[in-house]
């Protein structure tokens, strides 16, 4: 549960940090959502490596963006 709402949280950060760079460059964005992507990367990577032993879901984690995604889909998989 923890890893599938920390993926969420990761990839639109990502995506609202890219939009804001793309359009606006607000500055409060940035500060706002800046460590909020940086923490849900964190804990997708942390609950992944507590979640698993094997090295796919493992490394797929550390992959920006959408590597909690992979990384649940795959221990899902089996």
């Amino acid at each position: 549960m923890l890893l599938r709402v920390a993926a969420r949280v990761e990839l639109v950060s990502l995506l609202v940090l890219l939009a804001n760079l793309a359009t606006v460059h607000a500055r409060a964005v940035a500060t706002l959502v800046g460590p909020l992507h940086g923490c849900a990367y964190l804990l997708v990577i942390g609950s992944t490596l507590a979640a698993t032993r094997r090295g796919r879901p493992r490394l797929l984690a550390l992959v920006p963006g959408v590597g909690g995604l992979l990384a649940e889909r795959r221990m899902r998989m089996g």
